[in-house]
């Protein structure tokens, strides 16, 4: 839709004024169609680019992560309340779905109930990383943001003991290993959805070539074809060394039978994975 004055004469050739056909905001909010729940250092960022440029997709006019369902203050207590959620949405009306890219969705154990109460017809896509580089990412991250100053291999090493202690922000920035184990984050959600309402993807195919996984996502969610699928890189972050062999060893055995329980759930053949290791 072209962009014009909200009173000018609408694209479309109605003749109505822009802002009472194609430009009309819609008063009684719909409900948010599908999320992006993870996984954090997975690929997200880009994914998110993507979807807010489908002509058929809303996704929050304000920020990326909209972080609703698991910010525990907005459900301290029993009335469901969602204006502030659809705040963030601003649909027109050729927008078929609002989506939510919030990858911490996937990790946030309340999540998946709190979602079943607002949505039981929510669909939900994840990118999967390889999980000992997904930890080394997120350490980065947490490092140049200037938030953890302990070495990677002593950080996953004390992983369990720091998150006994830690707060509940902090538990979401040093859960390097733990947000890894996805069998029992996908167990969680597949309790309270149907498989068929998920779409679970390997983010090292999606980051090589994106135009595979785009195309599933559009079948998967009902909408046409995107409309640009270059390979982009979005919120990379350079690391300062590479990772020590202590500390790769340590995750190889860490992550084994975890990656072993994912080939049996998902099909897949993660032979990728464990040569990366």
């Amino acid at each position: 839709m072209a962009s014009v004055g909200r009173n000018e004469p609408c694209p479309c050739g109605s003749g109505r004024r822009y802002k009472l056909c194609h430009g009309r905001i819609e008063a009684q909010p719909r409900p948010v169609g599908f999320v992006v729940a993870g996984t954090q250092k997975g690929g997200t960022s880009a994914l998110e680019t993507y979807l807010r440029e489908h002509p058929e997709i809303c996704m929050p006019k304000d920020v990326k992560e909209v972080h609703y369902f698991d910010d525990d203050t907005q459900f301290a207590s029993d009335v469901d309340d969602y204006a502030a959620y659809h705040g963030h949405f601003q649909p027109r009306p050729w927008h078929k779905l609002l989506g939510d890219a919030t990858p911490i969705y996937m990790y946030w154990e309340p999540v998946a109930q709190r979602i079943h109460r607002y949505n039981p017809a929510m669909k939900f896509i994840m990118l999967l990383r390889n999980p000992v580089s997904r930890a080394y990412s997120h350490w980065n991250m947490e490092v140049k943001k200037r938030r953890e100053p302990v070495r990677f291999e002593e950080a996953v090493r004390t992983e369990r003991e720091r998150l006994r202690v830690a707060t509940p922000l902090e538990h979401r920035r040093r859960a390097y290993t733990d947000r890894g184990f996805y069998s029992a984050q996908l167990r969680r959600i597949w309790a309270h959805f149907p498989v068929a309402q998920t779409l679970v993807l390997k983010s090292e195919a999606f980051h090589v070539d994106p135009e595979p996984a785009l195309a599933r996502i559009a079948a998967f969610l009902g909408v046409g074809a995107f409309p640009r699928t270059d390979r982009r890189d979005v919120y990379v972050l350079p690391y300062s060394r590479p990772m020590s062999g202590g500390a790769r060893d340590y995750l190889r055995e860490t992550f084994a039978g975890e990656i072993d329980e994912l080939e049996r759930m998902l099909g897949w053949d993660l032979a990728d994975w464990r040569s990366e290791m």
